[in-house]
């Protein structure tokens, strides 16, 4: 059975990109689903400064968002969902011409294009939701719902994924939740409330929505001596150990409950919720068990700092260095790409790299062409070894590229996860 899901919505018209900016992160961070951002005014500068901050959303933050916008032409929708949108939401009054619709259906699909209506204006029933579905719009999104028997058998029979989007809960979102057809239910309630605990009181009622719960009981952890388990926390991105920290069984618990890491102090014998003075929270995205039950691996998204002397990690102070090569490949291509970024910014006469710049897009392009033609020829030789040489030729001036068009790894990653 599928899970259903509470997506934060956030009017984007007329409001600050840095608070929308904002905004977005804090829902991602304490528990919503998902996001529906939205900015439906017409004019090109207002859609324009729109992209840009969906943009930075899908950089920064790590849940699903569907896209609200005003599209008149093909166009219009590529940039939407190139931004990293998982859905196009377009309103039913602002549907774009039919060859339009058409085009942006069949080059996108059913499953990235959704249809708002306004179910108080002009209601619709299965019959009519799934004449939308045969045009090649798979997701309905129904706003300014009665919460009648009448409209879960108006809409029960029909073939779209439903979504109630319900401002600020007027309904009760247990109800909303509880009908067959409705997948998930947007709203905007929560800009001030505890989304976990909404969750909570709606999964006590029988509901199965995403909820951070642990699949071991604390009492089956081995404690130290004096009844706590070390946690290693570690930036669930990077995979970089941040510190190490301390649990008893009532801040394991509220770790649970809240989704912010909450350990025990040992100096001052109680509950410390990290971040709660500085403000560098650390979110719970994964927790583990070693193999003796004895330790917790805690994989979170750090905001700001983890060490108290401001350095992000509190391991900064080398002890010894052997000396060894690095293979990790992120790690690597983040490196080497992050030295391409600092010639472009500073200049180092007789590179190669800024020879590239200085000569523009055009002869980046070109190096990139001629490269990628080199792998084809080495391919089709006998051995490995040239092609591994002309793969890494290849991917050197491809992060050129990136680099030129302002493009980095977490845009191209994101990518590759979205099309799983």
């Amino acid at each position: 059975m599928v899970q259903k899901k509470i997506i934060s919505f956030i009017n984007a018209e007329n409001e600050f990109p840095a608070n929308v900016l904002n905004l977005a992160d804090r829902y991602s961070c304490e528990g919503a689903d998902g996001l529906f951002i939205y900015n439906y005014t017409g004019d090109e500068a207002s859609r324009e400064e729109f992209l840009l901050t969906a943009r930075k959303i899908e950089k920064q933050v790590d849940i699903p968002f569907f896209i609200g916008i005003y599209v008149n032409r093909f166009e219009d929708a590529k940039k939407a969902l190139y931004t990293g949108a998982s859905k196009l939401v377009i309103r039913k009054a602002l549907l774009p011409e039919e060859d339009e619709l058409n085009e942006i259906i069949a080059r996108f699909g059913k499953d990235k294009f959704a249809i708002e209506i306004d179910m108080k204006a002009d209601f619709h029933n299965a019959r009519q939701l799934d004449k939308y579905y045969e045009m090649g719009i798979g997701t309905a999104v129904l706003k300014h719902i009665d919460t009648t028997h009448s409209f879960e058998e108006a809409i029960s029979g029909t073939k779209m994924q439903v979504l109630i989007r319900d401002g600020l809960i007027r309904n009760d979102l247990a109800e909303l939740l509880s009908y067959s057809k409705t997948e998930a239910v947007i709203t905007n309630y929560f800009e001030d409330k505890d989304i976990y605990k909404a969750k909570r009181a709606v999964k006590r009622q029988g509901i199965d929505v995403p909820l951070f719960e642990s699949l071991i009981d604390f009492s089956e952890f081995k404690l130290m001596d004096n009844g706590l388990v070390p946690v290693v926390v570690q930036d669930y991105r990077t995979r970089e150990v941040l510190m190490v920290a301390y649990m008893n069984e009532e801040s394991y618990k509220k770790t649970i409950e809240t989704g912010k890491m909450t350990y025990y102090s040992r100096s001052r014998q109680e509950l410390w919720v990290k971040g709660e003075t500085s403000g560098h929270f650390q979110y719970v995205r994964f927790l583990s068990l070693d193999c003796d039950n004895d330790t917790i691996l805690a994989k979170v998204r750090q905001v700001g700092a983890a060490c108290h002397t401001g350095s992000y990690s509190c391991f900064f102070k080398k002890l010894a260095d052997r000396g060894y090569i690095e293979t990790n490949p992120l790690k690597i291509l983040e490196e080497d790409y992050n030295i391409i970024i600092d010639r472009k910014n500073n200049p180092k006469e007789g590179s190669y790299t800024n020879y590239l710049f200085d000569k523009g897009i055009d002869k980046i392009l070109k190096k990139c062409g001629e490269e990628a033609s080199e792998i084809i020829i080495a391919a089709k030789n006998e051995g490995n070894e040239e092609l591994k040489y002309e793969i890494a030729d290849f991917l050197y001036h491809m992060m050129v590229l990136m680099a030129e068009c302002g493009l980095d790894w977490e845009d191209i990653t994101r990518e590759l996860s979205n099309r799983r």
